[in-house]
C-alpha cells in the first residue's frame, strides 16, 4: 500500500546476474497510476519503451471483463529509478516488504499494454481494484540499462504458433467446433498437425490445424451459426471426395512428403481458396446432398505446383505466394472452373 514518503508492497527478494531484484504483489488500482511513461515525442534512442499501441487496449480490456472468473495476466516487469529498501519479515528470509520512494520514477520494461488494459477495465469494473498482479522490479541504473532490459525481455519471447493457440483455446467456441468436426471429417481425422503452423518434411500429417481453422472461417462467412457443424462436415467431406490427390495421400499411395512438395492442394492457401469458394456454394445450394456433385469439377483441376495455370496465380518464381490477394485470386480461379453462375454481388445463382 501507499504511505507518506514511500510505497510499501509485499515482496520476495531474489538475485539475478549478481544483482537483487524483487517480485511484488500490486493491487490493480495501484498499477493503473504507478508508472511513468517516456514522452512518445522523444526520438526512439531516448526512450526505454515502444510507443503504446492504443488499438490493442479495447480487445485486452474486453478479455478481462468477459472472463472475470478466469482471465490470466502474467507479471509485469519494471525498473525503479529511486530509493528501494527491502525489509524482510524476519532475519534471514527472502520475503517481506519492499519500500519504494514515492518520488521514484517507475517505468515498465515489459507489459505496458497489460497495464493500460487494466486501467481501462477498472473504469468499467471498479471491483477489480481488489485483485492483484505480480510485478518483477529491478533497480534502474540508467537509460542504457533500461533499453537493454527491454531488448533482452523481448528477444527470446516466441509467440505460440497459430495451430497451438487454437488447440489449447477451450474458451473460443469456433476453436472448439473445429477440433470437434475434424474428428468427423475423414480426410482430416488423424492427419492434422496441431502444434505447428507448418509441417516438417518427415511428418506424416497432411494439413495444419490453423489452415483448416482459417479456411473454415471463410467457408462459414454469413452462414447461420446453428448450421456450422453440419456445413463443415458435409462440405469438407464433399471436397475430399473430389480431390483425387487428397484420396491418394489418405490411402498412402502418395507419401506426405510428395503430397506437400508436388501439389498446391496440400497447402493452406488451397484450403483457404476452397473455403472462400465453397461459401458461394453453401449459401446457394440448400440441399447438402448435392454438394459433392457440384464439386465434381475439382477432379479436373491441375493441382500440380508446376501446372501452367498456377504460374503467376499462386506460384511466383517457383515458390508459393500466400498473400491475401493470391488466395483471393485462387478462389476466383476455382469459382470460374466450377461453372457456377455468379451474380453481380459475387454469389452464385443456382
Amino acid at each position: 500500500m501507499k504511505k507518506a514518503g514511500y510505497i510499501e508492497l509485499p515482496a520476495v527478494k531474489g538475485m539475478q546476474a549478481n544483482m537483487p531484484y524483487y517480485t511484488v504483489m500490486c493491487p490493480l488500482n495501484l498499477v493503473a497510476g504507478l508508472f511513468t511513461y517516456t514522452d512518445n515525442s522523444l526520438p526512439p534512442e531516448m526512450r526505454v519503451q515502444r510507443v503504446l499501441n492504443k488499438q490493442r487496449i479495447p480487445e485486452m480490456k474486453d478479455y478481462i471483463l468477459e472472463n472475470r472468473d478466469c482471465y490470466v495476466f502474467s507479471a509485469l516487469t519494471a525498473s525503479v529509478d529511486g530509493e528501494l529498501e527491502f525489509v524482510p519479515a524476519k532475519k534471514g528470509v527472502a520475503f517481506g516488504e519492499l519500500k519504494i520512494s514515492s518520488n521514484s520514477r517507475i517505468i515498465i520494461n515489459d507489459g505496458q499494454h497489460r497495464r493500460a488494459a487494466i486501467e481501462a477495465a477498472l473504469q468499467d469494473c471498479p471491483s477489480l481494484r481488489y485483485e492483484d498482479i505480480a510485478i518483477v522490479i529491478y533497480h534502474d541504473i540508467g537509460l542504457e540499462r533500461s533499453q537493454q532490459m527491454f531488448t533482452d525481455l523481448n528477444k527470446y519471447a516466441i509467440r505460440p504458433t497459430k495451430s497451438l493457440n487454437i488447440l489449447y483455446d477451450n474458451r473460443d467456441s469456433f476453436s472448439l467446433l473445429i477440433k470437434e468436426c475434424i474428428q468427423k471429417i475423414s480426410i482430416f481425422s488423424g492427419r492434422v498437425e496441431s502444434e505447428k503452423s507448418t509441417i516438417s518434411n518427415r511428418s506424416k500429417e497432411l494439413f495444419t490445424l490453423s489452415g483448416i481453422f482459417h479456411a473454415s472461417k471463410l467457408l462459414l462467412k454469413n452462414i447461420p451459426h446453428e448450421d456450422y457443424p453440419e456445413t463443415l462436415c458435409y462440405y469438407w467431406n464433399a471436397v475430399a471426395d473430389n480431390i483425387l490427390v487428397w484420396q491418394q495421400a489418405k490411402e498412402k499411395t502418395l507419401s506426405p512428403l510428395d503430397f506437400r512438395e508436388r501439389y498446391i492442394c496440400a497447402h493452406a492457401i488451397a484450403l483457404k481458396a476452397l473455403g472462400a469458394m465453397g461459401n458461394q456454394l453453401v449459401r446457394s445450394v440448400s440441399d447438402k446432398k448435392l454438394w459433392s456433385e457440384n464439386l465434381r469439377f475439382l477432379q479436373d483441376v491441375q493441382w500440380e505446383k508446376d501446372s501452367p495455370e498456377l504460374q503467376g496465380l499462386v506460384m511466383i518464381d517457383g515458390r508459393i505466394s500466400s498473400s491475401t490477394s493470391n488466395q483471393r485470386a485462387f478462389a476466383e480461379y476455382l469459382l470460374k472452373k466450377s461453372g457456377w453462375p455468379i451474380a453481380s454481388e459475387g454469389r452464385t445463382t443456382q
